[in-house]
């Protein structure tokens, strides 16, 4: 397995160990003892599965204090466009942004720390994407910005957004606790 750095400080690209023979491939998805040589505590909450339409955008959500969560976020069909900002206040890179293409085809994941707000574009209809939190979902400490407030170049300009993520606030009003 190997990690990363993306520029954001505790953001890390990591590359899932792969072997595979006739009948097909397995792919180590976490390593503890990896992610702590890298001083990454990772400790899983939940595996959580979702799928999306071709054009669908999802984001830019995060977990508010004292209930955030970090996540490994993984393709696993279809490719999506991923992308991060760095929402902690006292961190060396904060409002940076990070984007890269996950696909199910490659063997690339994005390990989110606490404290920034993550979001995806699918690119195609058959897109199925598995996120390992440290934390249980909260739903009191769901949050987000709005996508479109923040300096990511996203594939499309008018993407499918759900009702819930339309109502986002922008970064600029956004009450930041981290």
């Amino acid at each position: 397995m190997r990690i990363t750095e993306t520029g954001i400080a505790g953001c890390y690209l990591v590359e899932k160990k792969s072997s595979g023979d006739i009948r097909g491939t397995a792919h180590e998805v976490y390593g503890k003892i990896n992610f702590a040589s890298k001083g990454m505590a990772f400790d899983i909450g939940e595996v959580l599965f979702s799928t999306s339409a071709a054009n669908v955008l999802r984001g830019m959500h995060c977990q508010l204090p004292p209930k955030g969560t970090a996540k490994l976020v993984t393709c696993m069909s279809g490719a999506i466009f991923d992308a991060v900002i760095d929402l902690r206040q006292q961190s060396p890179t904060y409002l940076a942004t990070f984007s890269v293409e996950l696909s199910g085809k490659g063997n690339q994941m994005l390990f989110i720390p606490e404290g920034l707000a993550h979001g995806y574009y699918s690119y195609s209809d058959d897109t199925a994407i598995l996120y390992v939190t440290s934390g249980i979902f909260s739903p009191e400490h769901d949050s987000g910005v709005s996508w479109n407030s923040v300096n990511i170049p996203w594939p499309a300009g008018d993407p499918i957004i759900s009702e819930r993520d339309q109502k986002l606030i922008p970064l600029d009003q956004f009450d930041n606790p981290f």
